[in-house]
């Protein structure tokens, strides 16, 4: 007696056996399904590997503050190569231990047609200072450094007189001029502009003084 060949089965979405073309279709797609899903897992993998490995470096790299370990700036030593080019010396505070400069340089072709000398300092309490020392400049020169500020009054700080600008309660504070201080001396005007407190103002000022009144007399 010869086995009996197993009839196809019934597909319950069919109601009925399938075709040997339904049936290559259903496994072509399944075939689909399978390599899509391979797909996606392997790009999640990947996304996971890639945000450990982020993770990773975070941890493992050394981070610092720039500003801390961003040497200072000597600008004695290029006030001293400077020195000569202009008509009036150089001014070139000495300060105590804890202050130092982030920037120094001579401004030469400017577009105000207007030399000047700046040195940037960053005080003991981390505030702003700048120095800017204009060579025959004008008072619209003046102005635009102490950002078109109106004069407060003045101050006198080791003989020197100098006119005062507070933008402090104003609410509008224009850039870095929280408060100003200008003066003249010989060829020079002179403007110290920054966020630090009158105290360190005090301090710059007075480590300018001696050289501001010797210009006074030149």
């Amino acid at each position: 007696m010869s086995p009996r060949t197993k009839p196809p089965a019934v597909v319950a979405e069919l109601g009925r056996p399938e075709t040997p073309e339904e049936t290559a279709a259903r496994k072509a797609q399944n075939s689909a399904n399978h390599r899509n899903r391979q797909t996606i897992n392997n790009l999640v993998y990947s996304l996971l590997a890639t945000v450990a490995l982020v993770i990773v470096i975070v941890l493992v790299v050394p981070r610092g503050n720039p500003t801390a370990t961003t040497p200072p700036v000597d600008y004695t030593t290029i006030a001293q190569e400077a020195q000569g080019s202009e008509p009036d010396r150089l001014v070139v505070p000495r300060l105590p231990d804890g202050w130092k400069s982030n920037s120094a340089e001579l401004r030469t072709k400017t577009a105000d047609k207007v030399d000047s000398w700046y040195i940037g300092l960053l005080t003991p309490k981390g505030e702003y200072i700048g120095i800017t020392q204009g060579f025959d400049a004008n008072d619209s020169w003046v102005a635009d450094q102490v950002a078109k500020s109106r004069i407060a009054g003045t101050r006198d700080i080791d003989g020197v007189t100098w006119d005062v600008y507070d933008n402090r309660k104003s609410g509008t504070v224009p850039g870095d001029v929280e408060y100003g201080l200008t003066t003249n001396a010989g060829r020079s005007s002179i403007v110290l502009v920054g966020t630090a407190d009158d105290s360190e103002f005090r301090t710059v000022a007075s480590a300018l003084a001696e050289q501001i009144t010797a210009l006074k007399g030149e």
